[in-house]
């Protein structure tokens, strides 16, 4: 998918060794950030910062998110090659390639138009077998369920239904969720035929879904 820039194999092969020894136990997924060149979605200013273990700014008040947070949320998805994986949160389009990397389909949604932008022009002519809309994630995209797994970058007060109501049974959703003041916890969540089996991982940091949060003032006023 990707030209070969030798510059950069050293940094990702040692990013690639830092994740395992964080934890990241999963080959292909170690293997598909291996072949992605992270600092490539990353503005040309801070590229020099691609390889380190922290989320680094695009823009528009957004981030990239840390290797180890790309690398532990895609491994919980259990991705197989073929899976049609729904993404809230495109931002620069790192977590995208990571997925079709995986051998995903993705079909991803992004709040603002001109991240939205930036992440199209980042996985342009790269082969991908992506689908983007640009809006809010809260209830999905139905029209292309069902969904193998989610993934979702960005805190919500509870997983939303239209989310796992898009899900196919068997389908994992990952996604982190404020569970009190200063409390977000990363959550995956599978659906089975009794209903939505709940993990509780790590507590993590991420901005807040809007469409949650406005979906919950119309109900209040």
């Amino acid at each position: 998918m990707f030209s070969e820039d030798a510059k950069t194999v050293e940094p990702r092969r040692a990013m690639v060794e830092r994740l395992k020894n964080e934890g990241i136990t999963d080959r292909r997924v170690l293997d598909a950030m291996m072949a992605v060149p992270r600092h490539l979605f990353i503005p040309e200013d801070k590229r020099q910062y691609g390889y380190d273990p922290n989320p680094v700014p695009i823009g528009y008040g957004q981030t990239i998110s840390s290797p180890f947070i790309v690398g532990s949320m895609t491994s919980l998805l259990e991705i197989r090659p073929g899976d049609k994986i729904l993404e809230i949160g495109t931002g620069c389009g790192y977590q995208t390639a990571v997925l079709c990397e995986l051998g995903a389909k993705v079909v991803t949604i992004e709040l603002l138009p001109e991240v939205m932008q930036m992440a199209s022009a980042n996985l342009a002519g790269l082969g991908c077998d992506v689908k983007f809309k640009t809006g809010d994630g809260y209830n999905g995209w139905p029209e292309e369920a069902l969904f193998d797994g989610c993934i979702v970058a960005a805190t919500a007060p509870r997983i939303p239904e239209p989310l796992v109501e898009q899900l196919a049974t068997g389908g994992r959703i990952v996604i982190p969720v404020r569970e009190g003041p200063g409390v977000e916890m990363l959550i995956r969540g599978t659906r089975e035929s009794t209903g939505l089996r709940i993990e509780r991982l790590y507590q993590v940091i991420f901005v807040p879904m809007k469409g949650i949060i406005e979906n919950q003032q119309a109900k209040e006023n």
